[in-house]
């Protein structure tokens, strides 16, 4: 497109979601109350420490199901907190384990997340900045993505129609180290230490920032449904089998 405004703005937006987030983890134990926030040992994707009668407050050292004495340690209620930060640790706690031992603490408090979680946001912000200044809508979400490299490096890509192969390699190399270091945690006695989680969440984030970016700036109906409109590397074009149709 002769316009990036799309582009922009959407990546834009990626990007200073994610900051935001990225920063308030930092932000809000910092400012509440020293040691306000105790150890937490939760679960991923459930709500654990909303109320004083969560579960995760009614763990101890006889019924934990995650290894945390929550009795012992005292208990949190995000909602008791003031908006903004109940709606940060509200946040962590349904999106993020929550467990001591892989989260960083600010001010004695613990943090919303654990540390790979902070690299995830760290390269999700990056992502979406790098798509904001280098990302283009090429049609496919496979192609707005592999617009982040520079034309002359995908000329082979393109010239052997090896775009799919080199967008799965790429997330094979972003995506792996995460996936290798937390399995490896699951399946053997290896514990990673807080520099590997969060070297490992970030290659991951950066992938998923700019595929996130990629898939909202990726729309046909801009080139007026005439693919062979695009601009691709090596002079290539879209060639549809049939007519596209209306949905």
């Amino acid at each position: 497109m002769e316009s990036r405004k799309r582009e922009f703005k959407i990546g834009t937006w990626v990007g200073g979601i994610s900051t935001f987030f990225l920063i308030s983890f930092f932000l809000v134990p910092a400012y509440l109350p020293a040691d306000s926030v105790p150890d937490l040992s939760g679960r991923a994707n459930i709500i654990d420490y909303a109320y004083d009668d969560s579960w995760g407050n009614l763990q101890d050292s006889e019924s934990s199901g995650v290894g945390h004495d929550q009795v012992t340690e005292g208990k949190f209620a995000w909602t008791e907190l003031d908006p903004y930060a109940g709606f940060i640790y509200g946040f962590g706690d349904l999106n993020c384990h929550n467990k001591a031992d892989r989260s960083w603490e600010i001010n004695g408090n613990q943090m919303p997340v654990c540390v790979r979680d902070l690299g995830i946001f760290l390269g999700l912000a990056i992502g979406g900045f790098l798509f904001s200044r280098r990302g283009l809508n090429r049609w496919t979400i496979r192609d707005s993505f592999l617009s982040i490299f520079p034309d002359d490096r995908l000329e082979r890509v393109y010239r052997e129609n090896l775009r799919l192969k080199a967008l799965m390699v790429v997330a094979a190399i972003m995506v792996a180290p995460m996936a290798l270091d937390g399995f490896g945690q699951m399946l053997t006695s290896y514990e990673s230490t807080a520099t590997m989680r969060l070297l490992t969440g970030t290659p991951f984030g950066l992938f998923l920032g700019v595929y996130l970016s990629a898939a909202f700036s990726s729309r046909p109906k801009l080139f007026n449904s005439d693919a062979g409109a695009v601009i691709l590397p090596a002079g290539s074009r879209f060639n549809l089998a049939k007519p596209l149709e209306e949905e």
